[in-house]
Order: structure tokens, then C-alpha cells, then sequence
């Protein structure tokens, strides 16, 4: 199963090192990995994906927060939370193709962020799902290049991450 994990972490040189260490000596896969400034001056917020039965997420969590620069760990995976992308795809565009090219980015409510003869990039924030449909409307056309930042995650309404500097993870020791 597809885990959501959120960490908080000192903002210093060599944690983002040690915390991919960690998964690497655990031979896990980071699906996305997005990391940057939090609420909190110096604390940095890390959000992950892996893919990863209940067991060995428990492990990860109790060994993440043990790492020193980590502050807080949360598994926000059942939790109700808003999680967005976002994509910049530069596409193939000609006089034939461009008009339906900007259809497609309306009914996406993408961006068109910037223009050449035989080009856009088109900018795409929203739920995975709805980047990778457009992205399989996009191929048709031709994609030249694209970067996508992984999944963000927060927790909806009145619920909030964790980032206090307890362990929200409920994990053994290893």
C-alpha cells in the first residue's frame, strides 16, 4: 500500500541525506519525495510516498524520529487530507494542434506559462490523478519535457499535521 508520510526536520545540511539513507538501508523505494520551508522557522517539512506494508512504515517512523534533526513523524495516509502536485510540461505546439492544446488546459484549469513557435508549457496544480490524465492527453501532442514535485499533503480542517516535535507515528522499536 501506498503510504503518505510527512516529517519535520531541523533545517541543516546532510538531514535530507541521512533521512534517504535510511530508506536505503531499508531497500525503500521513495515514490515522490517534496521537502521546504515549513510554518516554523528552521524547521523544514519533508512529505513522502512509499510503498510499504503497516509493519515496515512502523520501522521507518520509529527510525526516522530517532535520526536527531527530526522533530516529527506522521503517517497522514488515513487521514483526511488535501494533497496536490504540481507538473510544468512543455508540449509540442503548432498552428494545427495549439487551439486544442488550450482547450484541453481550460478544462484542466491549467496555465499556459509560457509560449514559443513550436511550444508551450503548460503548468497543472491538483490531485495526482488529475495530472496524469492530462499528462496521457498531452503525450498525443508530443512532450518534450516535464518535472513534476511529488505529492504535498496536508491534513483538512480543524485536524493538523503534527509538527509540534512529538512522534505522531505509533511504531516498535526496531
Amino acid at each position: 500500500m501506498k503510504h503518505t508520510v510527512i516529517a519535520w526536520m531541523e533545517d541543516k545540511p546532510g538531514v535530507l541525506n541521512r533521512v534517504a539513507g535510511l530508506f536505503r538501508r531499508r531497500n525503500f523505494n521513495i515514490e515522490s519525495l517534496a521537502v521546504g520551508h515549513s510554518e516554523t522557522p528552521g524547521i523544514s517539512r519533508m512529505t513522502f510516498v512509499v510503498d510499504s506494508d503497516e509493519r515496515e512504515l512502523r520501522q521507518v517512523q520509529t527510525q526516522l524520529f530517532k535520526l536527531i534533526n527530526v522533530t516529527a513523524v506522521q503517517d497522514v495516509t488515513e487521514e483526511p487530507t488535501v494533497v496536490r502536485e504540481l507538473a510544468l510540461i512543455k508540449v509540442g505546439a503548432t498552428s494545427a494542434n495549439r487551439s486544442e492544446i488550450l482547450q484541453l488546459v481550460d478544462i484542466y484549469r491549467a496555465r499556459i506559462v509560457d509560449v514559443a513557435l513550436d511550444s508551450l508549457v503548460i503548468q497543472l496544480t491538483g490531485p495526482e490523478d488529475r495530472v496524469e490524465s492530462l499528462i496521457k492527453l498531452l503525450e498525443n501532442f508530443g512532450i518534450k519535457e516535464m518535472v513534476r514535485t511529488g505529492r504535498v499533503a496536508m491534513v483538512r480542517g480543524n485536524g493538523h499535521s503534527n509538527g509540534n516535535g512529538h512522534n505522531n507515528g505509533n511504531g516498535s522499536e526496531d
